[in-house]
């Protein structure tokens, strides 16, 4: 088995999609117009999926509500501060920074729909 994707229900799929290809480096690898409005996207390696709709038939979770350690999104980024005051521009929020050893900086913020997406400069990337 190899991973998909992630799907979340939102009340806008449409302009969450939209703010992560602005801002995030995501692209929309595949798109429904018609309800429930689905939006997959890709990161810029095309590895990672991540799906976004609006689907009446179950409940859409108050993520503003969620504690950021419930659920968050996490990007690897090369200059934590610089990323984070240009997503902080482009309509996010600062939630904390944690710095859990020497020469890595882990920044949680949340966008404009108060889905939590962390920012994460590590002194040993995964990849």
């Amino acid at each position: 088995m190899k991973f998909e994707h992630y799907a979340l229900n939102v009340s806008d799929p449409v302009a969450v999609a939209d703010w992560y290809v602005a801002h995030c480096e995501m692209s929309i690898a595949r798109a429904l117009d018609g309800a429930p409005h689905t939006r997959f996207l890709a990161d810029k390696t095309g590895r990672v999926v991540w799906e976004f709709y609006a689907n009446p038939s179950a409940k859409i979770p108050d993520y503003n509500a969620m504690h950021q350690l419930e659920y968050h999104l996490a990007f690897e980024v090369e200059d934590v501060e610089a990323e984070r005051e240009r997503l902080i521009a482009a309509g996010s929020r600062f939630v904390e920074e944690v710095n859990p050893e020497e020469g890595t900086r882990l920044v949680m913020l949340r966008d404009p729909f108060g889905l939590c997406l962390q920012l994460c400069q590590r002194a040993q990337p995964f990849a």
